[in-house]
């Protein structure tokens, strides 16, 4: 796993953030064991109580489970892996459309630049 380390957010949220987003791009699956706290430690080079945060907050929040002695395991309930999908994608649209709005642009011009913008990719995409 790589994350680029952003000073704004805490080290901890960031690595939620990251391993949801392997879940839902597919680079981790349902039931998949996730590596250990010290593994991923020292994969990023930081403090095992920050990824056993990071886990303990993936747990609460359902998005992983423990078995005793055998690690940590990525949720098998499908829908829960829907809903990380729609969180995240909303809050990278909320984001985007604060920092549109904050350009001075109205919804009819956010949405026109949008959908310019995807005509443009697909076209690359040929």
């Amino acid at each position: 796993m790589q994350i680029l380390f952003n000073n704004n957010l805490p080290i901890y949220l960031q690595i939620i953030n990251a391993i949801k987003k392997q879940i839902i791009i597919g680079e981790l699956k349902a039931g998949d064991k996730l590596p250990s706290v010290r593994e991923l430690a020292a994969e990023l080079n930081i403090n095992p109580n920050t990824i056993q945060r990071a886990f303990q907050e993936l747990e609460r929040e359902g998005v992983a489970s423990s078995q005793r002695g055998m690690g940590r395991y990525v949720t098998e309930e499908q829908e829960k892996i829907m809903d990380i999908k729609r969180e995240m994608s909303k809050d990278i649209l909320d984001s985007f459309i604060r920092e549109m709005r904050s350009l001075g642009l109205s919804k009819e011009e956010i949405i026109k630049i949008i959908k310019l913008r995807l005509e443009e990719l697909s076209d690359q995409e040929v």
